[in-house]
Order: C-alpha cells, then sequence, then structure tokens
C-alpha cells in the first residue's frame, strides 16, 4: 500500500512539475540579424495575440527590431509585451540563421540553420549550437511522421516566382515593365499587376505538386491562363498562352521500362532517366517548382540546353539548386539583381538582354519580398502544428522529430548523421 502511494505521489510531483514549467515557459520573438536584412518573422501581432488568447499561459516577448515588416508599435497595440532583452526566454523563435555570437546558451532555438543537408558555409553555426547546449528546432526538420513538412514559406516562393518570371519575360522583350515585388504590398498586388500586362500566345511549364508549385499556380490561375494537359501540351499549337503541370514521373521515365508508382522513384532513384526534354522541345518558359532529390535525374544539362531541340528562353527558378538539375541556374541571384543570361554554347553567364541569352531568375530567397504575407503565413501553420506541441506533451512527436540537437551538447539520434559533419570531416 505505502509503494502504491509513494508512486502515486511521485507521478502527481512529476505532472506538477511537468504542468508548472510548461506553464511558465517564455516563447521569445527574436529579432532577425542576418546580413542583409530578412523584414519577416514567425509571428504577425494577429497571429501572436492568437497565441497568447489561445494559450493565455504562455508568457510571449517581442525583441525590439527595426527590421522585420511589422513595427514594434503593432505588436503592443494588441498589448504584446516588446523589450531590447529577451534573454530571460526559454524558446527563442527566429527566420533565419542567427549569428554565432547572438546564441545564448541552454536555450530552446527555431530557426533556418540549413545545416540538414551539410552546407559548408554554415558548419560553425552547427558546432556553435552544440558548444552552447542549445537545443536546435530547424523548421525544415518540423514534418510529420511520413516525413512532409508541416511549416515554410514555400508557397509564397511559388507566388514571388512566378511573378519574377514574367517580370523577366517583360524586362527581355521590352513588353512591359512590372514592378519589383518587394515594392508591392501583397500577393493581391501582385496578382493586379499581372493581370495589367499583355503576353504572346507561349507555352509555359510548371514542375512540381508541392507548395512551392502550388504557389505558383495560384498566379497562373489567377491570371486566367489556360491549364492544358500533357498530351495537349506536348501535341498541340495555340493561340493564347497555356500552361501545363507536371510531376516527377511525368518528367522521368525507369530505364527499365517499367511503370511503377511515384513511391518507387522517391526510394530507388537510380532506377529512372530523365524524359524531360520532350516538354523542352515545345516549352517557352519553364517554371522550376519541383523538390529535387538526392540521387534524381536531372531535369536538364548543359549538353541537353545546347540542343537544337531546346526551344526554352525563360527560366524562373524557384528550387534554385546551383549547378544541379536545372542546368541553366549557375548560380543564385539577388533580389537587388535577380535577373541574368545563360549562353548555352559557352556555358556562361551573359547578359540577359543578349539575344542569345536564355533569361534566368534564380532567387534564393523569394518570400523575402513578400513579407507580410509570408508572415501570416508562416505564423498560421506554425500556431497549428507547432505551439500544441508545448502544451500536449508533444503528442504527435512533432518536438521529438524536429529536434537536432539535445541539451547536453550532442546531436539527437534523428540527426547524427551530421557528426561527421560537425567533426570537419566531410
Amino acid at each position: 500500500m505505502r509503494i502504491i502511494r509513494f508512486v502515486q505521489h511521485y507521478k502527481m510531483e512529476y505532472l506538477r512539475a511537468k504542468f508548472s514549467t510548461v506553464r511558465n515557459m517564455k516563447f521569445g520573438i527574436i529579432k532577425e540579424r542576418k546580413n542583409p536584412p530578412d523584414k519577416r518573422v514567425v509571428f504577425s501581432p494577429k497571429k501572436l495575440q492568437e497565441f497568447k488568447n489561445t494559450y493565455p499561459e504562455a508568457i510571449i516577448k517581442v525583441e525590439s527590431s527595426d527590421v522585420r515588416i511589422f513595427s514594434d508599435a503593432e505588436y503592443r497595440d494588441v498589448a504584446l509585451e516588446v523589450a531590447d532583452d529577451v534573454s530571460d526566454c526559454d524558446v527563442m523563435i527566429g527566420v533565419k540563421e542567427v549569428p554565432l555570437d547572438a546564441l545564448i546558451p541552454n536555450k530552446k532555438y527555431f530557426f533556418f540553420s540549413h545545416t540538414i543537408k551539410k552546407a559548408d558555409y554554415n558548419r560553425k553555426l552547427l558546432q556553435e549550437v552544440l558548444k552552447k547546449n542549445i537545443e536546435l528546432y530547424d523548421h525544415e526538420t518540423i514534418m510529420k511522421e511520413n516525413g512532409a513538412r508541416l511549416i515554410g514559406f514555400g508557397r509564397y516562393a511559388g507566388i514571388v516566382g512566378a511573378y519574377n518570371g514574367f517580370r523577366a519575360f517583360g524586362l527581355k522583350n521590352d513588353a512591359f515593365n512590372l514592378p519589383k515585388a518587394e515594392n508591392l504590398a501583397n500577393q493581391k498586388a501582385l496578382i493586379s499587376e499581372l493581370n495589367a500586362i499583355d503576353l504572346p500566345s507561349i507555352k509555359i511549364l510548371l514542375t512540381g505538386t508541392g507548395k512551392v508549385a502550388l504557389g505558383a499556380k495560384e498566379m497562373l490561375d489567377a491570371m486566367s491562363i489556360k491549364k492544358v494537359s500533357i498530351n495537349q501540351y506536348l501535341n498541340q499549337a495555340f493561340d493564347e498562352t497555356v500552361y501545363c503541370l507536371i510531376d516527377v514521373l511525368d518528367y522521368n521515365k525507369r530505364i527499365d521500362g517499367q511503370n511503377l508508382l511515384r513511391k518507387d522513384f522517391y526510394n530507388h532513384p537510380e532506377n529512372y532517366k530523365s524524359d524531360f526534354m520532350r516538354f523542352a522541345k515545345v516549352t517557352d518558359f519553364f517554371i522550376a517548382g519541383h523538390f529535387f532529390g538526392d540521387g534524381s535525374p536531372y531535369l536538364f544539362t548543359r549538353e541537353d540546353a545546347k540542343s537544337t531541340d531546346f526551344n526554352i528562353k525563360y527560366v524562373a527558378d524557384i528550387s534554385c539548386d546551383i549547378d544541379g538539375p536545372v542546368a541553366t541556374t549557375i548560380r543564385s541571384s539577388t533580389i537587388a539583381d535577380p535577373i541574368y543570361g545563360y549562353h548555352a554554347t559557352t556555358e556562361s553567364e551573359i547578359d540577359f538582354k543578349n539575344e542569345e541569352a536564355i533569361v534566368v531568375m534564380a532567387v534564393d530567397n523569394l518570400p523575402s519580398e513578400l513579407p507580410s504575407d509570408a508572415s501570416e503565413g508562416f505564423g498560421e501553420l506554425f500556431l497549428e502544428h507547432v505551439i500544441p506541441a508545448f502544451y500536449n506533451d508533444d503528442k504527435d512527436g512533432v518536438l521529438a522529430r524536429a529536434k537536432m540537437t539535445n541539451s547536453d551538447g550532442t546531436l539527437a539520434d534523428r540527426y547524427s548523421y551530421l557528426q561527421d559533419y560537425v567533426d570537419g570531416k566531410e
């Protein structure tokens, strides 16, 4: 009987301590310190107020910032605390990488670290995170059990990427001069500008079925551009602008000729080869919104781009994998200078106005051009999928899957493959 009472008492004390910890947890919305400055934030004032109303036990502080799209005053207007110092918070929530000297030891951090693919330029960041016993939760690692990402800015990358592609088209041909997306208020304003332009009868190809591609599709549909089937796209001529949306099994085929499910491609990409050239023959404007996995065939190579059958003249590469599946993307471009030309014969960069240039738009931080919309959308997803995990004992395993590093300075088991990267061995 004493043992039973002891166990019950222990459980009560454990639960009481656990509840107290959660109840008093402090969340800090940190200032973006990476250069060039990024105006986005994980939570807009509206969404952060919703967070507070949904979980009134949460303590929330917003670090003062003159960078983000929403001012300090806008947060104060909805009764949120804004402070110069948020170092007393337990959970630090940001967007881009945190500079090494700004990382506070023994905290939980959420931001895009760009380390899960072993990016060499961020090795020191992960090393510092481990050195300071920080629990790192990368936004990219917040996913469902099946590996599908739960949050991200992908939709907004697609929205801005499609817009920028049309802007490049107009500048190349001196047909129209769209304002930069960063100078417009929101998606609605982008659509309004696009609906004021006149396009010739061109064929537009869009790859992907994820958030990025669907964001780009939103823009094409908002312009009332006709969507056609693959068969129509490949075999018919049109007297109007049309687009075709294709998935991995449309532009890849098994080497042995079998027709299997998409899952087979994801599991065994080495058994496939590109079938993209059949689309390149009839495409004028290519919008790359696909996800490219390790081991997958390149969509088209530099040799493919030299072919007389290669008809693509405009590339909006939202995926932006350098020297990868879209051979014309030889570097990323910037918001300040978003367009360059690719010369197929010399495999080099030239002025995009040159008549031999394939026009390339490959900005790698597109959502930054639509900071207000992107922040609202990201915050909605973060509040839906991440914050509840702090208050429901992480019943769906969201935090467990996302945690890259432990509070004792080690990598979480799921990310132990990064150890050689951390040690500088690869």
